[in-house]
């Protein structure tokens, strides 16, 4: 039990333990042991937070942007220089193999950048909009604003949010995920030693009792969640219904597309990567591949590329899924699609089945998964599965490809593998996804370019990062100003 860490919430500049007293354990996906104890939080939990917030918010909110991105830079610089010991504690806490450990955290880091240039982001506007009559604006922080993250990104995902809501001159709530809540407890400490002020940044622990606190209290003016899209349409509804700024990014079912003249090894290649980054814990991950035609040498390529990797916390290797729950709902996919005539091409439940490997005897492994299907009816080729499964079903015609593709609710990624210029124009001018690729398997936008979906993939209006962001965490304040002749004569006029 000694090496057990307690993680407590963090308000007003102090680690404290919440009021309820309670703990959930946390534990590793190497081995399924419990390797902390989190906080469980509530509403008076909040209480003392927006207390602490508001006291910081006279004094943060007031600052100059410039004085606020000062200390952004140095924390950037901070953090940068702390990479390795914060990949240990994802790659612990998560299962992410190292350089996908690392990749995380460069791109937090690169959204960090974005907010230590708002000095020159969120200048104003002058305009002399009739003679004698001047327009301007600036850009004013809401005050109290909240962020609910999910697993998959333990630093990422807090860190679309929490530069720019800072930099802006919000002060900040953070609920992380009560499945990964060691890594932002170090960053925290990282932040406070940059110099950000006591009460800037709270963290709140817990489950639903602090995420329904967060979305009714009317104290907070903005709340950005992202989950699954049931979730994500209820957070959605209760912050609406309390007047509040919301936007909750749901999850996904992303389509990629092989044309008949794409590139063989490198579809395959980047199919691969595709589907198996991340144990396919993202919302960005393939999920669907879409081939027109038969196209066997391209399959029989995946499935060898995808045979190779091998389980493991390496670059090149595949890591655990988050817990047992999602293991469970993942093999229950791949065991339907069986039952249901698909053809398992190459099946990760062997994984854990594999009992002269001891790392896979413990802990909640999925290996790499290609099934073939032939019903498009097939529950495996519409549900969000989150793990490293890809589903391959033939189409007889690009326009059948593209119906399949639109027929989906979600709305994040779609790409299309081709050679063709006017192939690749004529599906991302009719895929329903917000986020394309041309012979890109996870199109990301990097900054400042935004990142955010469409249809249930996204609850809410703006993107989540980018110029999004800035105008979410923002309220646009118009100035109109005119000025009589002056009265006295003086030396000036």
């Amino acid at each position: 039990m000694a090496d057990i860490k307690i993680i407590n919430n963090y308000i007003d500049g102090a680690f404290v333990p919440s009021k309820s007293g309670q703990y959930l354990d946390v534990t590793t996906p190497y081995s399924g042991e419990t390797i902390a104890k989190v906080a469980m939080s509530d509403a008076s939990d909040l209480a003392d937070a927006i207390v602490a917030a508001k006291a910081a918010f006279s004094q943060w909110g007031s600052m100059t942007v410039k004085a606020r991105a000062t200390i952004l830079i140095k924390a950037h610089a901070l953090l940068d220089s702390k990479k390795g010991e914060l990949a240990e504690l994802i790659m612990k806490e998560h299962g992410k193999n190292r350089a996908e450990s690392i990749a995380e955290l460069e791109k937090g880091l690169e959204t960090l950048e974005y907010a230590m240039s708002l000095p020159q982001l969120i200048q104003g506007r002058n305009l002399e909009v009739s003679r004698g009559v001047l327009c301007s604006d600036r850009k004013d922080p809401l005050g109290i604003v909240a962020s609910i993250v999910p697993f998959n990104f333990p630093f990422m995902v807090p860190f679309w949010t929490l530069p720019i809501a800072v930099g802006t001159g919000n002060v900040f709530i953070l609920k992380p995920s009560e499945k990964v809540p060691i890594t932002m407890a170090r960053t925290i400490e990282f932040l406070t030693e940059a110099g950000l002020p006591k009460g800037v940044i709270q963290i709140l622990n817990g489950t639903a009792p602090i995420v329904e606190a967060i979305c009714d209290h009317p104290d907070i003016k903005a709340v950005t969640f992202v989950g699954t899209s049931r979730v994500a349409q209820l957070v959605q509804q209760r912050c609406i219904s309390h007047s509040k700024r919301v936007l909750a990014l749901g999850g996904a079912k992303n389509h990629l597309i092989a044309a008949p003249d794409c590139d063989i090894n490198m579809t395959a290649s980047d199919v691969v990567s595709s589907f198996t980054g991340c144990a396919g814990q993202r919302c960005m991950a393939a999920s669907v591949l879409l081939v027109i035609g038969e196209q066997k040498e391209l399959i029989d390529n995946i499935v060898k590329k995808a045979a190779g990797i091998q389980p493991g916390s390496e670059a090149g290797f595949v890591g655990p899924v988050i817990d047992l729950p999602s293991k469970e709902k993942i093999v229950k996919y791949i065991d339907e699609s069986a039952a249901g005539g698909a053809q398992i091409l190459l099946d990760g439940r062997s994984w854990s089945k594999d009992t002269s490997n001891e790392l896979t005897k413990k802990g909640f492994w999925v290996g790499p998964t290609v099934i073939l299907h032939k019903n498009k009816a097939d529950a495996a080729l519409h549900d969000e599965i989150f793990g490293p499964v890809i589903s391959i079903y033939s189409c007889s015609s690009k326009e059948e490809a593209i119906e399949i593709e639109n027929a989906s609710p979600y709305g994040n990624a779609a790409c299309i593998y081709t050679s063709s210029g006017a192939v690749a124009e004529w599906f991302t001018k009719r895929f329903t996804a917000a986020m394309m690729g041309i012979n890109i398997g996870i199109p990301v936008p990097r900054e400042p370019f935004s990142f955010g979906g469409m249809g249930t993939s996204k609850f809410g209006d703006l993107d989540i990062t980018g110029d999004g962001s800035v105008e979410f965490f923002t309220m646009r304040k118009k100035i109109t100003s005119k000025w009589g002749p002056p009265q006295d004569k003086n030396w000036m006029n």
